[in-house]
């Protein structure tokens, strides 16, 4: 990468950061895809910063017959569009040569998400491990069926589920304060359920903590609800993925289709199934965009399609 190059992709991410707070993950993403840009500037001796509309689209052609994927194709050209933008607003040139260029359509895959029973099925049995676990299982049993309630109760991604402070919940329990991407925060309401399953969860790790003080081996208590002796602080996400999937193995489920993920998605349509208003699953799970969240619809209109087909006389 040329110094021009690198410098300029600099002042790009630190724009970012001081004037949109983008988040640390969000910075990295672009460093990456501006690195690439990069390098096939170079290749065609061109600084970045000089290259034509045609040479952008011809990058574009080049990672499509590399085989990059549309969804990160569309991600590179995302990166490249806000750099030119950059770059023009602060007259470094004196247009901006990515403005015309359109993004590769997108095939629209609908979610996969989990039936009504599937979910209640997966709580049972996650509530069922967590009576019955004993010793060193009982509080990861408690932790993981306290981790399943929250997640179908609230509708968090996974990163913001795994970092909720521990003084997260509000005096009156009811209600939730959940920050989440661009540093926005939203109120998320809590079920009885899950209400119950903090409550235990937070007991027996608190008489762990004790008994481990009355050892002599206590540590200095963590600010997160669910703690980690890893690097991050906290229960990654990679480690409640795997726990997950082993709960699908015991409730009888395929594993392929159990994930964080598919619980959030899960939460959002059987709302919308149950008449929920768009804009109010909009909120709660946090989309800045309601055309995110148009998403759910399709899969409504898909399973209507299904029982159409599946149970009208005449459809076959």
């Amino acid at each position: 990468m040329s110094d021009q190059n690198e410098r300029n992709i600099e002042l790009f991410l630190e724009m970012l950061s001081a004037e949109r707070g983008a988040a640390q993950n969000t910075l990295e993403a672009y460093a990456r895809d501006l690195e690439h840009f990069s390098g096939y500037a170079s290749a065609t001796k061109t600084p970045m910063r000089d290259l034509s509309t045609q040479q952008i689209r011809d990058y574009l052609g080049v990672i499509a017959d590399e085989g990059l994927a549309i969804s990160s194709r569309s991600r590179r050209l995302s990166a490249v569009r806000q750099f030119y933008r950059f770059l023009f607003v602060e007259g470094m040139r004196k247009d901006d040569p990515a403005s015309e260029i359109s993004a590769p359509k997108k095939v629209q895959h609908l979610p996969k998400t989990l039936t009504v029973d599937e979910v209640d099925h997966l709580l049972y049995t996650a509530a069922n491990e967590a009576k019955t676990a004993k010793g060193r299982k009982q509080l990861p049993a408690i932790r993981l069926n306290c981790l399943l309630e929250l997640l179908y109760a609230t509708g968090l991604r996974v990163s913001e589920l795994v970092t909720l402070p521990r003084n997260f919940m509000r005096a009156d329990n009811r209600m939730i304060t959940v920050k989440g991407k661009g540093g926005r925060e939203r109120m998320v309401p809590l079920n009885g359920a899950a209400r119950r399953a903090i409550k235990t969860y937070v007991e027996h790790l608190d008489a762990k903590a004790k008994g481990a003080k009355a050892k002599g081996r206590g540590t200095h208590p963590s600010s997160f609800l669910f703690p980690s002796s890893g690097a991050a602080g906290h229960l990654t996400r990679q480690r409640l993925v795997q726990e997950l999937k082993a709960l699908a193995v015991i409730a009888g489920l395929e594993p392929k289709n159990i994930s964080p993920h598919v619980l959030r998605h899960a939460f959002a349509s059987h709302l919308l199934e149950r008449g929920a208003d768009l804009r109010a699953v909009q909120q709660l799970l946090g989309h800045a965009d309601i055309s995110t969240t148009q998403i759910y619809t399709h899969v409504l209109d898909e399973r209507l399609r299904q029982l159409v087909n599946d149970h009208h006389p005449l459809a076959q």
